[in-house]
């Protein structure tokens, strides 16, 4: 078996070119999100979410992207899993997405809120009606006995909700990341990437910079 420090790969696809890129962080994602929807990545919208709490602990998981614009990069979450607590006293998060086979990072710096309760019944109800009654069955992030709980309350909701439609749970809803700092990432030969870093200002135009890889 090879050793794991000789793992290695040589990127070698694209470049990255302050000449060629968006002035606004978020048109600039959207250009590399067509690229990689055009792609056909499988679940492009796959990124790790990092939160942290008051004292510094970090976790990470991976999470689902649901929706982007001007206001920030949106998804879905129970409100009382570990992430939404640590939400709750620490508005403080990282989002990374990894595109592998475009060789491209990106990584966005922000505050996190949580978006209306509008937009999120909205989702809700758009959700396959098995997402809609897990949303209710797991208690996340809490220890359980085992499978057969869920199980049991899968049965129990759906049973519960099969003459009424559902609506959704309030300590379930969508979060949306309102950027600061945004990193493009593009991997090249002999790991001299490509790091092109996007700053807020003030007056909202972003301040584009070249990070050394």
């Amino acid at each position: 078996m090879d050793s794991i420090a000789e793992i290695r790969k040589e990127y070698m696809l694209k470049t990255l070119n302050e000449k060629d890129v968006e002035r606004n962080a978020i048109q600039q994602f959207g250009k590399w999100w067509q690229e990689a929807t055009s792609s056909k990545i499988d679940e492009v919208n796959a990124m790790t979410l990092a939160t942290a709490t008051p004292n510094g602990k970090p976790s990470a998981r991976i999470v689902l992207l649901k929706g982007y614009d001007e206001n920030g990069f949106v998804f879905f979450t129970n409100y009382q899993s570990n992430k939404g607590k640590e939400l709750q006293v620490n508005a403080q998060a990282c989002m990374v997405f990894f595109w592998k086979e475009l060789e491209r990072q990106i990584r966005l710096e922000g505050t996190i809120e949580k978006i209306s309760s509008e937009e999120s019944d909205a989702y809700f109800l758009s959700r396959p009606p098995g997402s809609q009654v897990g949303a209710w069955a797991s208690p996340q992030s809490t220890v359980i006995s085992g499978r057969e709980v869920l199980d049991a309350n899968v049965l129990k909701y759906t049973r519960q909700f099969e003459q009424n439609p559902l609506q959704r749970p309030k300590h379930w809803g969508g979060y949306r990341l309102k950027p600061q700092l945004v990193e493009f990432w593009q991997g090249r030969q002999s790991r001299l990437h490509d790091r092109l870093q996007y700053t807020i200002q003030e007056n909202k135009t972003w301040k584009i910079e070249r990070l050394a890889p």
